[in-house]
């Protein structure tokens, strides 16, 4: 009996277990093996804010924590790569290497003062020796490096502001960021990180190994690092991956959406949507025609639906270029687009509704006539809703839309469905709109109209007419509906009310 609870005491995965690598297929060799708990598992977790860092698969065999801080004065100073004959190079590179794996305290910075030193030392003459490209390193030193890199770069985050007092996030220009007390050191790790991949001795074949899966998952994680020098160094390190290791490239767009969805649909929180767009920017860019089915998912599913979050306005601009990219790319794609951002279009949100229209413009600029016509009425309805707007950068920026020689061109062309949609819109905006400069952009853009077509711009004026009529006569006979009512309770003289 003990033994068929045992075996049917599966628990149901967590929201952290959604991030398992192995559940995408990601997974080490060996790490979906269901009856082993000891295998370790990578776990794309938020924020890398949990638990003690799994090893990589090919790291070796699996390590507790990176090591701490040696008794003071256990660390020399090693020779200088100058002053050692060159085929001792490789050794003095391996053991300073394990010098820069211990870790120090920088809460105090009192504290292994000179071994802080020792180890800042030791990383600049690292990041110079493969610089200046002075000796192909070996495989094995290949492997130490990286080691030593996980070591120092793949930890715990601190808990985030918001996580700490359980507000919402602010916007970021309005808070002091974070800074990384140990960013003397993790910075020119980074350095060295970034020298190695980037270096023209680097044989991508060997570096695979130790760049793996694990790694760019790990890499991916720490994304979310409030630290912004962090984040940038990130960010040119995956794109340099991306470039140079192509076949990590399927993997990477994949692990991106993963963090995506996260996004999305679960925390909403994260420090790098931002720069990861940004890399995604610079893929978009060079995707090969016809773009693929794979590239066209990516979009509908994990860029669209970026729009939802609150905190977009963090990551608008490089969101949009991205959105604006794939229309460039393939015009067809821009009423898939157009529709997308309808779908998302803000409600109670002014500033994210400004936010909205510009990125509409980008968009438009880049349609094509017969895109533009699948799309322009459900887009015209929602642009005469934000004409009428009473927060005025709404509905001001609504009328800049007319401003751009490529938008009126469409719109000329398909003004006998457009006009007749913003009519009213435009009309009600002169009549009683609070805000002067509306009320005069309004003018302009009905001008342009009336000059347009004056024809079709009479006949919508008679339609609208009639509209207002019929609407004064249905109100002046609701209100004698109601006088007739009042009119009858009054000679009933409350007779029939039952008083308690």
């Amino acid at each position: 009996m003990l033994k068929k609870i045992i075996k049917g005491s599966h628990r149901k995965p967590s929201k952290s277990d959604a991030n398992d690598s192995s559940l995408y297929g990601y997974g080490p060799p060996g790490s979906r093996n269901s009856g082993s708990v000891s295998t370790p598992s990578v776990i794309v977790n938020h924020a890398s804010r949990a638990g003690p860092l799994p090893s990589g698969p090919s790291l070796g065999s699996p390590q507790a924590m990176p090591p701490m801080a040696p008794p003071s004065g256990a660390i020399d100073p090693l020779p200088l790569f100058r002053d050692v004959p060159v085929s001792e190079r490789q050794s003095l590179f391996i053991r300073k290497l394990h010098i820069c794996c211990y870790q120090f305290d920088f809460s105090d910075t009192l504290k292994s003062v000179r071994e802080k030193e020792i180890k800042r030392q030791t990383l600049m003459e690292l990041v110079d020796f493969i610089q200046s490209g002075s000796g192909k390193i070996t495989e094995t030193c290949q492997e130490e490096m990286i080691k030593m890199i996980s070591a120092n770069i793949f930890r715990c985050l601190p808990p985030a502001s918001h996580e700490n007092t359980g507000q919402e996030t602010n916007d970021p220009e309005e808070e002091e960021p974070y800074l990384e007390p140990s960013w003397a050191h993790l910075q020119l790790v980074y350095e060295l990180l970034l020298r190695y991949v980037v270096s023209s001795d680097t044989d991508t074949k060997v570096a695979k190994r130790y760049i793996d899966h694990w790694f760019v998952l790990k890499l991916l994680d720490l994304f979310d690092s409030e630290d912004p020098r962090e984040r940038e160094y990130l960010k040119t390190i995956l794109h340099r991956i991306y470039g140079k290791f192509m076949v990590h490239r399927p993997f990477i767009r994949k692990a991106i959406n993963n963090i995506f969805y996260r996004f999305i649909y679960e925390t909403e929180r994260h420090s790098g949507i931002g720069e990861l767009l940004e890399i995604l920017g610079s893929i978009i860019n060079g995707f090969a025609l016809p773009m693929k089915e794979e590239h066209k998912l990516f979009l509908v599913r994990a860029l669209i639906p970026l729009h939802k979050p609150k905190p977009i306005a963090m990551y608008h601009q490089q969101l949009s270029y991205c959105i604006t990219q794939f229309v460039e790319k393939d015009f067809k794609l821009a009423d898939t687009v157009i529709r997308g951002l309808l779908k998302y279009w803000p409600v109670t949100n002014c500033q994210k509704e400004v936010l909205f229209l510009g990125e509409l413009e980008e968009v438009l600029e880049a349609t094509q006539s017969a895109e533009f016509q699948r799309c322009m009425v459900p887009l015209f309805r929602q642009i005469a809703r934000c004409l009428n707007s009473s927060h005025f950068q709404v509905s001001e920026r609504a009328l800049f839309l007319w401003n751009n020689e490529h938008i009126v061109s469409l719109i000329a062309q398909n003004r006998s469905v457009i006009l007749p949609i913003i009519f009213e819109a435009l009309e009600k905006n002169i009549q009683s709109h609070w805000n002067q400069a509306v009320h005069g952009l309004t003018v302009n853009v009905r001008k342009m109209f009336l000059e347009m077509d004056a024809e079709l711009f009479e006949e919508c004026q008679r339609l609208y007419a009639e509209r207002e009529g019929k609407a004064r006569e249905v109100e002046e006979q609701r209100e004698l509906t109601w006088k007739k009512l009042a009119d009858v309770a009054a000679q009933k003289g409350g007779e029939d009310m039952v008083t308690v």
